[in-house]
């Protein structure tokens, strides 16, 4: 988790001359990120549960419809049911941190490994997911849809997906451990030096956020386009689902990538040698990391619950439930002091 990997050790820099003569008086001052620590003893807690309890009530109504009512499946059926168990698992991993930034972690080192790794693999993997259905709607508009059924294929790529995001998981399972101060972060071996931690960020940058940026953009912009000049159809529905889902992708994941990506380039080149900018870095990377989080929240809302197929299995799971709710009620309430049947009842409609 990126978040961890500042806020719990202090930014050791070097105070310079500006002549640059060697002076022995010099020596290594110490950032002290107190102030780093107690605000992510507020906010990331707050914020955690928010999306925790938000995104498992959303991501858990997909998984259960798709599962239990929606037999037939398309390409994007599957593609969102695979986001949604992503996101749900992403979800779990969250009271961990929300206590890792409180009162440290308290696990042991296994559980720091095993979460941090869960956190990548879902992280990323529901990036590439999101891709993976904006290249199935490209299909869908510009060209003959194929068969109803999801296919071979289909699981194929999803595998291929969630093998991807395990491989890229493979540096928290070996690096991350608990240190001194209770903190479950990575810790790399002074042998591999600064740059395979840089490596690690930007290989994540480009897997969970550039590719599918870039895969996304292409494919949105061809269908709208598509979806504009094609004749007697209603275009609004589609071309604004279109672009919220651009819109939120842009929102809650491109500040934290930039942020990333300036905290790459400091690991490599060492520029912030400034104790108040590497604070404000920090601070940085827990806001735009949790906005980055809260994206899972929304899925649900932009893939599916704005899909009139889905609505309509919404519509007869609550009439079903509706109808179940009215017949216990009836046998509930039958009068003692009357041999005779209750009066029937109509059930219930939306």
């Amino acid at each position: 988790m990126a978040l961890e990997q500042n806020q719990s050790t202090d930014y050791y820099y070097e105070e310079n001359e500006l002549n640059g003569t060697h002076d022995y008086s010099l020596y290594e001052a110490i950032c002290i990120k107190e102030e780093v620590r107690q605000f992510a003893k507020v906010f990331l807690p707050v914020f955690f549960t928010i999306t925790f309890i938000t995104g498992l009530a959303g991501n858990s109504t997909v998984v259960a419809i798709y599962a239990y009512y929606k037999k037939q499946r398309t390409k994007t059926d599957v593609y969102i049911l695979n986001l949604a168990v992503a996101d749900l698992l992403l979800l779990f991993t969250l009271p961990f941190w929300a206590v890792n930034a409180v009162h440290g972690w308290v696990l042991g080192k296994v559980m720091c490994k095993v979460t941090s790794a869960l956190y990548t693999v879902n992280f990323v993997s529901g990036m590439q997911f999101l891709a993976c259905i904006s290249i199935d709607r490209y299909w869908a508009v510009t060209k003959v849809p194929g068969p109803a059924g999801a296919g071979r294929p289909c699981w194929l790529i999803c595998l291929c997906v969630w093998l991807a995001a395990t491989l890229l998981s493979s540096p928290q399972l070996v690096f991350y451990t608990v240190n001194d101060n209770a903190r479950c972060i990575p810790v790399f071996p002074h042998q591999l030096g600064t740059s395979v931690k840089a490596s690690v960020q930007m290989l994540e940058i480009c897997i969970g956020f550039v590719i599918p940026f870039l895969i996304m953009g292409v494919c949105y912009f061809i269908t709208a386009r598509t979806l504009i000049k094609t004749p007697n159809i209603k275009k609004s529905r589609p071309l604004k689902v279109v672009l919220a889902v651009v819109l939120v992708f842009i929102v809650t994941q491109l500040p934290y990538n930039v942020v990333k990506f300036c905290q790459a380039v400091d690991i490599i080149y060492s520029l912030i040698t400034d104790c108040d900018a590497s604070k404000r870095l920090d601070v940085a990377i827990q806001v735009t990391e949790s906005i980055a989080l809260f994206h899972s929240c929304l899925n649900p809302i932009l893939y599916v619950f704005m899909g009139a197929s889905f609505k309509n299995y919404i519509m007869k799971v609550a009439k079903k439930y509706g109808s179940w709710r009215r017949q216990r009620q009836n046998a509930e309430e039958i009068p003692f002091d009357s041999e005779g049947p209750t009066e029937p009842t109509s059930t219930f409609s939306i």
